[in-house]
């Protein structure tokens, strides 16, 4: 099988060129070249095509090899340049290697001429991917610096947040319905709502969101969040949607699905602002071991593909290399944040998946999101419970060392009947618990705190009683968190930030909680 060679020849011989064409194809390439011989069509056919090889003669009339060879350097151009000449001599072609030629061959010997490009071609590649790797790596520093940051900034944020909702919700259930104090509380709740979506975004990119990670079919995802994108969308956009006639079954969290399913929808629907269509597509797809060598962060097997497109303005290719870094936009200034790529990005990551994009200006865009194909069926959806929270007269450890948010879980608690004990640092919870272990019945524990952390906190708990019900809570799922959520015994999770109902709710179930029971995942109110 040949090898394809896109070769630039700077030859002033039309019968030089013949020949090197012809001692190429002897030896297995299938050429197609260009044959220059001055400096404006050398500049011309660099900028304006893509070129495997540079072949050049050192000797013509008017134009020298040496001063093309300047040219390919200044344009910086990753081609190999190799002189071939009649002429050259053995100074001449070291002092030519010196400055940057990858090699040279004599006219009288052509036989060096295929070995030497097969030889650069293959270094030529080596570098490429070097480069590649180096981009990635820089990238994966940039993000994990910018991660830890969104993690503490998020962790912050949701104290503050949740006492503002949990207040705010309170202040709806004690207000009369319709009451003009009813509708303020009700617009602080839902700008906290909104507030406490960003948030999650900021964690979804630094990868520590809590996932509740189901059996699910993306295609029922998408029929269901349907009537929702055409209200969001807009009736000027038309939505196409070509579903594979089969089920798509992946392992995900469905809220974060979502999530991406819409992020990348609305970024469709603002690149088309005087209209256009929006279509969306799944299928299967499987990569190869010979497309994953090609595509390093993608692993072998079966995929589920969503395709998302617009016809709007496109991006050119500088845009492209920033849409997924966190806070880069091109909208203008109150019209975006800059999280909703890179958060998608971010989700689809820690779901082992991958996404690819493709950009013309004025043409549109195409985002493909690959996930892990899961064989089984779909999960039925989970039946959000609306039931009120049921009271209790047991006696419950509060470690919080936010005011705002102790004094929120304080209140609701003892508004259900139970018995608090607050405890604002890490050492001061443990001394609680020493003293009043027989009577405790629960500890609310945040991960976060001062003295003593969460997870010191935890474990000096399990010594003293070693059967303790424990709800951990925390803006953002850390190494500690998970770890203690993977041993077994009564220990729950409740992110922040939480309604006093999901508090309650949580509170009564963990206490109720047999062995032979499975904890619920708390559900994260929807911003969307």
């Amino acid at each position: 099988m040949s090898t394809p060679l896109r070769a630039l020849i700077l030859e002033d011989s039309e019968m030089d060129c013949v020949l090197l064409v012809r001692e190429l194809e002897n030896h297995g390439f299938s050429v197609l070249h260009k044959r220059i011989e001055n400096a404006p069509d050398l500049r011309k056919s660099l900028i304006s095509e893509s070129w495997d090889i540079v072949i050049s003669d050192y000797s013509m009339p008017g134009f020298n090899g040496t001063a093309a060879l300047k040219i390919v350097q200044e344009l910086k151009v990753d081609v190999p340049f190799i002189f071939v000449s009649g002429t050259i001599g053995e100074d001449v072609a070291v002092e030519a290697m010196r400055n940057g030629a990858q090699d040279y061959v004599m006219k009288g010997k052509l036989k060096r001429l295929a070995p030497a490009i097969r030889r650069e071609l293959q270094d030529a590649e080596l570098r490429r991917e070097h480069k590649r790797i180096e981009l990635q790596m820089r990238h994966l520093e940039k993000f994990e610096v910018i991660g830890k940051l969104a993690g503490g900034i998020a962790h912050d944020f949701n104290n503050v947040l949740g006492a503002i909702q949990g207040w705010s919700e309170l202040g709806i259930q004690e207000s009369p319905k319709e009451s003009r104090p009813a509708n303020l509380f009700q617009s602080i709740h839902s700008q906290s709502l909104r507030a406490a979506g960003l948030t999650r975004q900021l964690l979804a990119y630094a990868r520590r969101q809590i996932l509740e990670p189901r059996n699910i079919d993306l295609n029922q995802v998408l029929a269901e969040t349907g009537g929702m994108l055409r209200r969001v969308i807009g009736e000027n956009i038309e939505i196409k949607m070509e579903l594979s006639s089969e089920p798509l079954v992946v392992r995900a969290d469905p809220s974060q699905v979502e999530q991406v399913i819409m992020n990348l929808c609305l970024n469709g629907r603002d690149a088309m602002q005087q209209g256009g269509q929006l279509r969306i597509e799944t299928s299967h797809i499987h990569f190869d071991h010979d497309y994953c060598k090609q595509h390093q962060y993608v692993r072998p097997g079966k995929y589920v593909r969503l395709s998302i497109s617009d016809t709007g303005t496109g991006m050119d290719s500088e845009t492209m290399k920033h849409i997924f870094e966190p806070f880069f936009t091109t909208k203008g200034i109150g019209q975006g944040t800059g999280l909703g790529l890179a958060t998608t990005f971010a989700i689809v990551k820690q779901h082992l998946g991958h996404i690819e994009t493709e950009s013309e200006t004025a043409k549109g865009t195409t985002f493909h999101v690959y996930l892990p194909a899961f064989e089984g069926r779909a999960q039925p959806p989970l039946v959000m419970d609306e039931t009120p929270a049921q009271r209790g007269t047991e006696t419950i450890l509060v470690a919080e060392d936010n005011d705002g948010v102790l004094d929120l879980i304080e209140a609701v608690l003892t508004s259900l009947g139970y018995k608090v004990i607050a405890a604002r640092d890490g050492e001061e919870a443990i001394a609680k618990f020493k003293l009043h272990s027989n009577t405790i019945s629960l500890v609310l524990l945040d991960m976060q705190m001062p003295k003593a952390s969460g997870q010191e906190v935890y474990e000096s708990i399990r010594r003293i009683k070693s059967d303790a019900s424990v709800i951990l809570t925390s803006g953002y799922v850390g190494p500690e968190t998970e770890l203690l959520l993977s041993k077994s015994g009564k220990v729950a999770l409740l992110p922040k930030p939480f309604s006093p109902t999901a508090l309650g709710r949580k509170v009564r179930e963990l206490l109720d909680f047999s062995e032979n029971e499975r904890i619920s995942p708390t559900p994260i109110p929807s911003t969307a």
